[in-house]
C-alpha cells in the first residue's frame, strides 16, 4: 500500500518541479524530501525519478503515480469534510487574501464569523492572486480570495471551484488637486502599477494602448495603499479598484472611466472541499461581507 504523505510529496514535486521547492513549501529538508520518495519509489516497484543535470523530474510511471496521488488526494479530502458534517467540530480554513480583499472584505467577514460560528478559526496570508491559486491547487491553502480583470483571461487550474463575490468598479486615480481628464491626455505623465505578471498590470497597461500611448511605468508597486500615496502626493496617475477604499473617503480624485470598467471577485476553492463546513461558513460570511461593501457607494468621485 501507498502511504499518503509520501504520495504529496509526489503530487508538490509534480506541481513545483524541484526538491528544493517542495522542502521549502511543507518546510522539510530537502534529504527528507528525497529519502521519503526513494521509499515510494520502493513501495512502486518501479522507477519514479530520474536525474536531469543538477534535479530530477519524473518518469512516465512517477507522472502516472503523481495523478494518481492527486486523486487520492482530493478522495481524501471529500472524505474527511463528509465525517465533519456528521461528526461536528470544524477545522481550521486557511485563506489566501489579495490586500484589497484584506482591506475591504475581510474585517467585515470576520465580524459576521464572530457571531455566526465564534469556535471557526480562519487562518490568513496575504498573498497575490496568481499565488494563491497555484498554493490553493498545491493544497497550501482552503480558499482564496481572487480577481478576474475584464479581458485578461486567468488560467482555470483542474480542480478548483469558483464562487463569483460581485463586480467591482475600476477608476482612474488623480491628484486630488488635478482636474478630471481622460486617460488620453495622461501619455505623459508618470504611472504608478502593480508589477509585470499581475492581471492588474496587463489591463492598466491595455488601457494606456487604447488611448493611444505607452505608459511611462515609473512606480512599480504590489502595494496599493502605495499607490495611493504617490497619487495623493502628485507623482503620479494610476488606475484603482473602489474595494480598496472599504467605505472611507478616497484620498485622490477618482474619475469613471469609459465603459465602466469593472474586475470580478471571486472565492476559489479545490472541489474536494466543497463538503467542508468551515468552508461554506466562510464562503457565505466573505459573500455577505462583499454585499455590505457593495451597499456603499464610493464617496469623491469625479
Amino acid at each position: 500500500m501507498f502511504e499518503l504523505r509520501r504520495l504529496r510529496l509526489l503530487h508538490e514535486l509534480a506541481l513545483r518541479g524541484t526538491l528544493s521547492a517542495v522542502a521549502e513549501a511543507l518546510s522539510y529538508s530537502p534529504s527528507t524530501i528525497s529519502q521519503q520518495l526513494a521509499q515510494l519509489e520502493k513501495d512502486a516497484g518501479v522507477p519514479l525519478l530520474v536525474p536531469d543535470g543538477r534535479r530530477v523530474r519524473l518518469t512516465e510511471q512517477g507522472e502516472a503515480l503523481a495523478a494518481h496521488a492527486a486523486r487520492a488526494l482530493a478522495l481524501e479530502e471529500q472524505i474527511r469534510g463528509e465525517l465533519e458534517q456528521v461528526q461536528p467540530g470544524i477545522a481550521p480554513v486557511r485563506v489566501a487574501v489579495m490586500q484589497t480583499a484584506a482591506l475591504g472584505l475581510v474585517p467585515a467577514a470576520l465580524g459576521i464569523l464572530r457571531e455566526r460560528a465564534p469556535g471557526l478559526r480562519v487562518e490568513l496570508a496575504e498573498v497575490p492572486p496568481e499565488e494563491g491559486l497555484f498554493e490553493l491547487a498545491a493544497r497550501g491553502f482552503d480558499l482564496v480570495i481572487a480577481e478576474q480583470y475584464p479581458g485578461v483571461a486567468r488560467e482555470h487550474r483542474s480542480g478548483l471551484e469558483r464562487d463569483p463575490l460581485g463586480r467591482d468598479p475600476i477608476r482612474l486615480a488623480l491628484p486630488r488637486s488635478s482636474r478630471p481628464e481622460p486617460v488620453t491626455a495622461l501619455r505623459d505623465r508618470a504611472w504608478v502599477m502593480e508589477p509585470v505578471g499581475t492581471a492588474s498590470r496587463q489591463w492598466a497597461v491595455q488601457q494606456c494602448r487604447a488611448a493611444g500611448f505607452e505608459p511611462d511605468v515609473r512606480f512599480e508597486l504590489a502595494d496599493l495603499t502605495a499607490h495611493v500615496r504617490l497619487i495623493a502626493a502628485g507623482h503620479a496617475v494610476g488606475f484603482l479598484p473602489d474595494l480598496l477604499w472599504a467605505g472611507e473617503k478616497p484620498r485622490v480624485r477618482l474619475v469613471e472611466l469609459p465603459g465602466s470598467p469593472d474586475r470580478e471577485i471571486f472565492t476559489a476553492v479545490r472541489r474536494s472541499s466543497t463538503t467542508r463546513a468551515g468552508i461554506r461558513i466562510v464562503r457565505d460570511a466573505l459573500r455577505a461581507a462583499f454585499d455590505l461593501h457593495a451597499g456603499t457607494a464610493v464617496a469623491g468621485s469625479s
